[in-house]
């Protein structure tokens, strides 16, 4: 019977493990913070940079007892940094290119895009806009000509091309707004996942689960029940797109997106 028992075992975790390869659920993940300490203290915000502080945080799964991640967040004081949105269906990079191409301080994946590497919604990119906008739905990441960053829902506050954007990136769905989570409809899958947020103090964060762990239900209790004070929060393109770089100096956190992306948020020092 013990036979039997660990053939069974060993069958459910090779059928476990081709799961995750065919999910694309096993992202190359590194977090170094210079000195001696490879890994950053969880629960604990370390500064990595003027106005930028990076955190880790092991969360559980609502929906699955037992099922948990390792959640890479940073936060940025926007009066340290700027903000941009990179664009390149033509030719879309890996999130190392991408950081090697924008000399950037941090990245993470924009939102969704189609089998052409064309954005699914409205991107506008150093002043250059494409595609159309979500309407009545999702949410937009958006930088006016005065440097003015927002993070807001599209239902409540709709596109108007008549604004002075220099740079936009849409999707869907806004997981918060005003600090409260939102209705959706969810296909209850767990995948990585991505999120930009805004906090009380104004603050924007990048959010990235790299594991298969949370749905989308999971990620909008977490994000309202966590301790970040989030007003608002949008879900990016996860699964095989998630991806986030934090690069400053000897501290970094690196997780690769499965596919070359033609869409990026971009955070520079001013």
């Amino acid at each position: 019977m013990r036979l039997i028992r660990s053939f069974r075992h060993m069958c459910l975790l090779c059928i476990s493990l081709l799961i995750l390869a065919s999910c694309d659920a096993l992202p190359t993940i590194t977090i170094n913070l210079g000195g001696q300490t490879p890994t950053p203290t969880i629960n604990t915000w370390t500064k990595v940079a003027p106005g930028v502080d990076v955190r880790t945080e092991v969360w559980k799964s609502p929906s699955s007892p037992g099922a948990s991640d390792t959640v890479s967040i940073v936060r940025f004081d926007l009066h340290y940094v700027k903000v941009s949105v990179a664009y390149q269906p033509n030719q879309p990079l890996s999130m190392q290119d991408w950081m090697q191409k924008e000399q950037a301080l941090a990245i993470i994946n924009g939102g969704y895009f189609d089998g052409q590497d064309n954005a699914t919604a409205l991107v506008i990119s150093n002043g250059q806009a494409f595609g159309a906008s979500y309407q009545g739905f999702g949410g937009m990441l958006d930088v006016d000509a005065q440097g003015n960053v927002q993070l807001r829902s599209l239902r409540d506050q709709p596109y108007d091309p008549s604004e002075d954007l220099t740079q936009a990136t849409q999707s869907t769905p806004m997981l918060l707004i005003n600090g409260q989570r939102t209705q959706f409809n969810d296909n209850d899958q767990a995948s990585p996942r991505s999120v930009v947020a805004t906090d009380k103090q104004g603050r924007l964060l990048f959010i990235a689960s790299p594991g298969v762990v949370f749905t989308l239900d999971d990620l909008a209790a977490l994000l309202q029940n966590s301790d970040l004070g989030l007003v608002n929060a949008l879900n990016l393109d996860g699964g095989s797109s998630t991806g986030l770089y934090v690069n400053a100096g000897s501290q970094s956190i690196t997780i690769d997106s499965y596919v070359n992306l033609p869409l990026v948020i971009v955070v520079k020092a001013k």
